[in-house]
């Protein structure tokens, strides 16, 4: 019995002894952790955020992560409504994205009762399906019904600029964001991290800002995305766009996809009266748009190409008016920028402060993990589809086999158009 006891007195001078040194070594951590957020805080920091960019990524993450109590400061170079016409298709994904960032109000139905001045603004109009075109023969591709997905499978085709100042003016209404027009010259960098930011204001001041994060939101071609990243972003080829007015397809809940020569086409609605058209174009024959080989190009190769009828009506009427808005851009196809929103405010979001380096940059590693089957499967996926879609002699059976997968039906049909759904 003595020895029973004796044991179990030495368990617990054990049990607690061990309580007590895990509890000193957790409160000296704990101290290591606010000397380091300390260290890293420098006086006159106003914000723990720089974003540079505004346009829907840099938008979307200012306001969800002001949401997060974070002080956020936005550098925008133009505040204006941008003209830029890619990006006017919300995939059903994108719309996940955005109520779950609470912002799903920006795109709510036309149809709907509660149809506010928000909703005339950006006159978002929704899409269901894919409609291809080849030598005379079509079909229609749905997005496939998913029970576990939250919304019916749609997505909205709407003009992006329109999107991004309801997103900008969403993010400056929250009291924790300020909204500014600048130009970021510089990032500061000291012992591998980024520090701030040196950019000049709209009065041609130049300021330096300091903050624990940055995030660079502002385009693949920016000169900061190149003094990061070393990969060269090739250009194979150029969107040529234009608006036709006063004009409502016969289909405008579908995006018309034209199998034309040398590069595809594509017919699509973005407001209850407007109608995009866009033509790919190789980066190495751009006709001029100023002597007016464009318009040319666009009369008398892609016009006969495009189904007669109503498309084609269209797409000539828009020609002829307007030609001082023809618009080039270099084609992209990045899909998932409000999926990568999400993941970054979720993963900074049980961070008490943004002051420990060690702490952030385990968290960027871990973003870029967790978005890469997203990203890699959407993107890789979305590029090979536009490959198969140049017309050369040695393509012409790829192209022919696609339009003929995508028009077969079952899981084929629903497989492609589940990943466009992302």
């Amino acid at each position: 019995m003595a020895t029973t006891y004796t044991w179990l007195w030495t368990l617990l001078a054990f049990i607690l002894t061990w309580m007590v040194f895990d509890l000193i070594k957790r409160k000296k951590v704990g101290t290591e952790e606010t000397e380091v957020d300390a260290e890293e805080t420098r006086d006159g920091e106003a914000h723990d955020v720089i974003i540079v960019g505004a346009g829907v990524a840099g938008a979307a993450l200012a306001y969800a992560l002001a949401k997060d109590w974070r002080r956020v400061h936005v550098i925008e170079r133009d505040l204006k409504e941008p003209q830029r016409f890619m990006g006017e298709l919300m995939q059903p994904r994108g719309r996940l994205m955005l109520a779950q960032l609470g912002l799903e109000g920006l795109l709510s139905s036309l149809n709907s009762s509660s149809y506010s001045l928000q909703h005339k603004i950006i006159e978002a109009q929704e899409i269901k399906s894919l409609a291809i075109y080849k030598d005379g023969k079509n079909d229609t591709l749905y997005f496939p019904d998913n029970k576990n997905f939250p919304y019916e499978s749609a997505g909205r085709l709407l003009r992006n600029g329109r999107l991004v100042q309801r997103l900008r003016k969403k993010a400056a209404s929250h009291a924790n964001v300020q909204l500014e027009e600048g130009t970021v010259k510089f990032l500061i960098e000291e012992k591998g991290a980024v520090k701030g930011v040196i950019y000049k204001n709209s009065a041609g001041e130049e300021i330096t800002a300091f903050a624990p994060l940055t995030v660079v939101c502002d385009g693949c071609y920016s000169n900061l995305r190149r003094s990061a990243v070393h990969n060269k972003e090739e250009v194979l080829s150029y969107f040529v766009g234009y608006v036709t007015k006063n004009t409502r397809l016969e289909d405008p809940h579908s995006m018309h996809l034209i199998f034309s020569k040398p590069l595809p086409c594509v017919v699509y609605q973005i407001t209850s009266n407007e109608v995009r058209c866009a033509a790919e174009v190789p980066a190495d024959s751009i006709p001029s748009i100023a002597n007016g080989e464009m318009v040319n190009f666009l009369k008398k190769t892609v016009a006969p190409q495009i189904p007669d009828g109503n498309l084609r009506e269209t797409f000539l009427k828009g020609v002829e008016e307007g030609l001082l808005e023809i618009k080039t851009t270099a084609t992209k196809r990045m899909m998932v920028a409000l999926s990568d929103v999400l993941i970054l405010r979720n993963l900074l979001r049980p961070l008490p402060s943004l002051g420990n380096t060690k702490k952030v940059l385990e968290l960027v590693k871990s973003f870029y993990n967790i978005r890469q089957p997203m990203s890699a499967t959407v993107n890789t996926l979305a590029h090979v589809f536009s490959e198969l879609l140049v017309a050369t002699t040695a393509r012409e059976g790829m192209r022919q086999s696609c339009f003929n997968y995508l028009s077969s039906g079952g899981f084929r049909t629903s497989g492609m158009m589940a990943i466009l759904g992302a």
